[in-house]
C-alpha cells in the first residue's frame, strides 16, 4: 500500500492537473493507480466536467473521487481563497474499491440493513470502509450516516461535504467521469485496509462534568438536579475574563459519548451548538437530541483551545501506534472556519500532523461540515477536524481516536 499527495496554484487548470499527476507519480513510481481523490477551488468551476479526462489521461486511476472545495489540501499545504488543486492517489493491492453514487429517496431507518446494502453496492461481510462526500444543499449526510451505522455498525464512515459555493446546483461532486452537482459519491474500501480515524473538535472543556436530570428533544431543563440557566450563570460567574469572553461567542456542550466510561478524555464527548436560552424558562436549547442521564460539560473554543485539542489527539494516536510506517496515508476534511481564518498562520492542521506522522502524505480540502465517528457513532461536525489514516489491515491493529 503507498500512497502520494501533491499541489498545485497553477491559474490553469490543464496544467494545475499536470503538475499534481507529475508530482503524484513521482512518489508512487510507475504501475497502477488504484484510486484518485481531486480537489478544486471554485475558480475552476466552468472547467470541472473536464477533470476526470485530464486526470485519466495523467495517471488512469482505475477509481476517481472528489468535490469541489472553498481550500484545498495537499503536499504538506494549505491553499485557501485562491485557485489551486490538490491530488492524493494510492495503490492498494489486495484492496477492493466499490465506488457509488446517491441522489433520491434513502431506505427508511425502519428497513432492513440489506436495504442500505444494496444501496451502496456492499455487504456487512466485507468490512467495508466508507469515504463520503457529499452536497451540503442535497446530500441528507446525517439520515445517510445513521443508516449506514446501522447497516456497517463497524465500519468507519469518513469525509465532508463540498464546499466553495453558496447556492444549490454549483457545488461538484467527483465520480469517475462525472460531475454532479447534487447527492453524495463515495467509495467503500474492503480487503486488506483499515481505517483509522482522528476526530479534532477544537474545544476544551469548562466547568463540572454534569448529569443532564430534565430534558425534552433538545431542551435541556435541569443539570445535576439544578435549572440549566442557573448553571449557566454560574459557570460564567466562575470563569477568568478570557474564557468569559470566549464563552459569549463560542460557548458549546460537550455530551460524553460512552455512558460506562469512568475517566472522560480528550475526544470523548460530541461537541455541539448552544442554539438558544431561555432565561424564564431556565431552559437552553442544543443543537442534538439528548437524553436523560447523559453526562455532558461545556466547552469553549479559540485558536489555543483548538492547537491544544489536535495536538492532543494526535499524540495520543501516535502514541498508541505500534509502528509508525504502518501508517501509508492519510487524508484530512477540516472546517472552512479552521485553517488561517482561525490560526492567523497557514499549513496549522497539516503542521502540527507531521510533527507527528511526517513521513505521512496527507491530502484532502476544506469542507461545509465534517464527517466522523466519535463514541462509535458517525457525526456530521462543524468546526472539526477529521483525519482518515489507512493501513493494510493485516497490521493486527485497529484505532480509533475521538471516536
Amino acid at each position: 500500500m503507498k500512497w502520494a499527495t501533491a499541489i498545485s496554484r497553477k491559474t490553469s487548470f490543464n496544467e494545475a492537473l499536470a503538475e499534481c499527476a507529475r508530482g503524484v507519480r513521482a512518489s508512487l513510481g510507475p504501475g497502477p493507480i488504484t484510486l484518485a481523490l481531486a480537489f478544486a477551488t471554485p475558480h475552476f468551476a466552468e472547467f470541472y466536467g473536464r477533470l476526470h479526462k485530464v486526470l485519466d489521461k495523467l495517471l488512469g486511476p482505475e477509481t476517481l473521487l472528489g468535490c469541489s472545495a472553498g481550500g484545498v489540501i495537499g503536499g504538506g499545504e494549505e491553499v485557501e481563497g485562491l485557485p489551486a488543486v490538490s491530488v492524493t492517489a494510492a495503490r492498494l493491492p489486495e484492496v477492493v474499491v466499490r465506488s457509488f453514487y446517491l441522489d433520491g429517496p434513502l431506505p427508511d431507518l425502519d428497513d432492513p440493513p440489506d436495504s442500505w446494502e444494496k444501496l451502496v453496492g456492499v455487504e456487512r461481510i466485507d468490512a467495508p470502509q466508507f469515504v463520503l462526500l457529499a452536497d451540503p444543499f442535497t446530500g441528507l449526510p446525517e439520515v445517510l450516516l445513521a443508516g449506514l451505522d446501522y447497516a456497517f455498525p463497524n465500519s468507519v464512515k469518513i469525509g465532508g461535504l463540498a464546499s466553495g459555493a453558496t447556492s444549490p446546483g454549483l457545488n461538484a461532486l467527483f465520480l469517475d467521469g462525472e460531475a454532479h452537482t447534487s447527492g453524495v459519491v463515495g467509495v467503500a474500501l474492503s480487503g486488506n485496509v483499515a481505517v483509522d480515524t482522528i476526530v479534532a473538535q477544537g474545544c476544551k472543556p469548562v466547568g463540572d462534568l454534569m448529569r443532564i436530570t430534565s430534558c425534552e428533544a433538545n431542551i435541556v431543563y435541569e443539570l445535576g438536579g439544578r435549572a440549566a440557566f442557573s448553571v449557566l450563570q454560574e459557570l460564567f460567574a466562575g470563569l477568568d475574563e478570557r474564557d468569559r469572553k470566549l464563552a459569549r461567542t463560542s460557548l458549546f456542550l460537550g455530551v460524553a459519548m460512552d455512558e460506562f466510561k469512568e475517566e472522560i478524555e480528550v475526544g470523548d464527548f460530541l461537541i455541539r451548538n448552544i442554539i438558544g436560552i431561555d432565561p424564564k424558562g431556565e431552559a437552553i436549547a442544543i443543537g442534538e437530541y439528548l437524553q436523560e442521564g447523559m453526562r455532558v460539560r461545556f466547552h469553549i473554543r479559540d485558536a489555543d483551545a483548538s492547537a491544544e485539542d489536535l495536538h492532543a489527539m494526535l499524540a495520543g494516536y501516535e502514541s498508541t501506534l505500534p509502528q509508525k510506517d504502518t501508517v501509508s496515508g492519510a487524508l484530512l476534511f477540516s472546517c472552512l472556519g479552521r485553517g488561517e481564518h482561525l490560526y492567523k498562520k497557514p499549513n496549522f492542521d497539516t503542521g502540527v500532523f507531521k510533527q507527528y506522522l511526517e513521513e505521512v502524505p496527507v491530502g484532502g480540502f476544506f469542507c461545509n461540515g465534517e464527517i466522523g465517528p466519535v463514541g462509535g457513532t458517525s457525526f456530521l461536525h462543524g468546526y472539526t477536524s477529521s483525519f482518515a489514516l489507512f493501513r493494510p489491515r493485516e497490521s493486527g491493529w485497529s484505532g480509533t481516536i475521538g471516536s
